[in-house]
């Protein structure tokens, strides 16, 4: 009788691109390593993915020189690696790590940004649950309550908000889709996420309900917000 072959586990990794310099929130050092309640921002965002059990590996991609990371990192045990291979873009960031990381093609792929320190395991767990069968992949978001304005013609017009969301991380697909989409974007200009490039492969990644709480920090008043949710975890 010949045997039937074993699928192979799909697994989960996540990969953090960290080489950014943040010079929208003025600081005098990358943002991603600014104190928030008494720990460094990223250091906030590696825990999310060390407490949440689904995910084999953390991988955090980071500049070559960069100064901070290895005591961020000191206490975080086996399951994170650093990778000195950031680029000069976070797309470039991406597609270094990538080819650094050890995956397998259908392997999921993780992608979340470094300043979105509030993240939790539940959220993160729940893309997983959603979309982790989806050959597209998927995606945090969180739908547009408010009325949007817009002023591309030169005047104020308001803009349907019915389908609209706005995207958050993590982005998950497929090792190989994830590579491919980056790889062959005909406008790499046009990425704004991760799955943009995929949604160039005429592909249609899955949106997953997010919470207020997986902010980005950008500008300076969002570090009150973001410390705001990290102290208060029923918010």
């Amino acid at each position: 009788m010949t045997a039937v072959p074993q699928r192979e586990v799909v697994r989960y990794f996540a990969l953090i691109p960290a080489a950014g310099v943040g010079a929208r929130m003025g600081a005098a050092g990358p943002k991603q390593y600014l104190p928030l309640a008494g720990k460094p921002m990223l250091r906030h965002t590696l825990q999310a993915f060390l407490d949440c059990a689904a995910i084999a590996h953390v991988y955090v991609v980071v500049s070559a020189g960069d100064g901070y990371i290895d005591d961020v990192v000191a206490d975080c045990g086996a399951r994170v690696t650093v990778l000195r291979c950031g680029g000069a873009t976070r797309m470039e960031s991406i597609r270094n790590g990538l080819s650094a990381l050890d995956a397998r093609g259908d392997d999921r792929i993780l992608v979340h940004d470094a300043a979105r320190p509030a993240l939790t395991p539940a959220l993160i767990g729940k893309l997983i649950d959603a979309a982790g069968a989806n050959p597209a992949g998927g995606l945090l978001a969180l739908r547009v309550v408010d009325t949007v304005k817009s002023t591309r013609s030169g005047r104020v017009e308001t803009t349907p908000r019915d389908g609209l969301w706005l995207a958050q991380t993590p982005q998950m697909f497929p090792y190989e889709l994830l590579r491919r989409a980056l790889e062959q974007a005909p406008d790499p200009e046009a990425i704004t996420d991760d799955a943009s490039a995929v949604e160039m492969l005429g592909l249609s990644p899955q949106l997953v309900e997010g919470h207020p709480r997986n902010l980005k920090v950008t500008l300076p008043a969002d570090v009150g917000i973001a410390t705001l949710y990290l102290t208060h975890e029923h918010i």
